[in-house]
């Protein structure tokens, strides 16, 4: 009775098996609890938006337009033009973003959007990280692909090599998947990588689907992004700048506004118009509060400085204690650590019967490939609580492993 896609092919989800896996470990109780596996923020969302939730209370009795307030959609294109120098103008608010509960639900949606029944006479290929965002397998499961799951570890600097993966296959791919800064490693896709994959991509009429949610923290230098990437190749043709190109955005890092669940996806209008008929389908609408909130937020650049002031004060905490030991370093983006720790599952165990912290071992987040998992010496460390607490959890683990 059930979609065997969903029910063979689909594992638990990571929090699913973290829960099974310490369930029969009693942590101390003399030990606070401390969460470190989970990227959930934990400072405030700005106190503006809270107000402007709150004062919109008439909106809740109006079904939301499915493409977005015409406020928010002209908010988020005036974010894209100053965050990535794109010229103004160049983007229409109407026609090249969206906005998603969320980057997650648009980086589910894409693959179903995007992928053919048959591609290239066989059954499509969506190619992704390993690791990865779980949101990408289940959109490439669900929408009836062949996942190819292309390595992404410290030999490769933490990028997935797509271009070495043979023709043949290239020709049946419909999506390639690619998170800058990468979850959970941080590593940054240059200028140079994503013109070469989207070249690639475009040879092959395949979606490229850069999710770029971490691209608001960050350690150095501003993560560069695909959509400046693209403009800055040859668009002759006539075609629009950013064909066979989407990205996704969210608030829940950039902002402190998980709970909000808004983001967009832009690029191409073609595939921003057929996620906008998916949606009215079966897709969630944005409450007008959430959007009215979301506008402010992408046009006000302040709280973004205090949000990359708190990781990287923690980074920094994190360097002081863990500097020599399983394989630290400081991300280009993002907020994890991604340490080497041996046997990611057994450190887990431990970490939390001994020190009452939970993290996430790096195989949940990876698939076996010719029976390997790559991520199974690895621990994923969420850096998302204030200094003190960042400072607590992280000397219990370099005190218990």
């Amino acid at each position: 009775m059930f979609n065997p896609r969903l029910t063979e092919t689909l594992t638990d989800f990571p929090f699913a098996r973290l829960a099974t896996l310490i369930a029969p470990i009693t942590p101390p109780a003399h030990l606070s609890m401390i969460n470190m596996s989970v990227g959930e923020p934990q400072g405030a969302m700005p106190a503006f938006a809270r107000q402007i939730v709150n004062d919109e209370i008439d909106g809740w009795n109006r079904y939301p337009p499915n493409q977005g307030i015409p406020d928010l959609n002209l908010a988020i294109v005036e974010w894209l033009s100053r965050r990535y120098r794109l010229p103004a103008g160049l983007l229409d608010p109407a026609r090249h973003v969206i906005p998603t509960a969320g980057s997650k639900e648009g980086v589910y949606i894409i693959s179903t959007v995007a992928t053919p029944q048959q591609k290239a006479g066989g059954k499509p290929v969506v190619a992704l990280p390993n690791p990865f965002y779980q949101a990408y397998l289940g959109g490439a499961v669900l929408s009836g692909a062949e996942p190819l799951l292309v390595a992404a570890n410290a030999d490769s600097g933490f990028l997935p090599d797509f271009l070495a993966v043979d023709e043949a296959t290239w020709r049946r791919m419909s999506v390639v998947y690619l998170c800058s800064p990468a979850n959970p490693q941080g590593a940054i896709a240059g200028i140079d990588y994503l013109q070469k994959l989207l070249a690639k991509c475009r040879q092959h009429d395949v979606v490229l689907a850069v999710d770029e949610c971490y691209a608001e923290i960050y350690t150095g230098q501003a993560p560069p992004g695909a959509l400046e990437a693209a403009l800055a190749m040859d668009t002759t043709g006539g075609k629009d700048p950013f064909h066979n190109l989407v990205v996704f955005h969210s608030l829940s890092k950039r902002s402190n506004a998980a709970g909000l669940r808004s983001g967009f996806m832009a690029g191409d209008p073609a595939l921003v118009a057929m996620v906008l008929r998916w949606r009215t389908y079966g897709g969630p609408q944005i409450p007008f509060a959430v959007q009215k909130a979301s506008a402010a937020l992408w046009r006000e650049e302040t709280h973004p400085l205090a949000t990359r002031d708190w990781y990287r004060r923690n980074f920094r905490v994190a360097e002081q204690i863990l500097h020599n030991r399983f394989g630290y370093y400081t991300p280009g983006g993002g907020f994890f650590l991604w340490l080497d720790v041996g046997d990611g599952e057994e450190a887990t165990r431990k970490l939390w019967g001994e020190a009452h912290v939970k993290v996430l071992p790096g195989s949940y987040v990876c698939r076996e490939t010719d029976g390997v998992n790559t991520a199974q010496r690895y621990i994923r460390v969420a850096l998302v609580h204030d200094e003190a607490t960042t400072r607590e959890a992280l000397t219990r683990l370099a005190q218990v492993l």
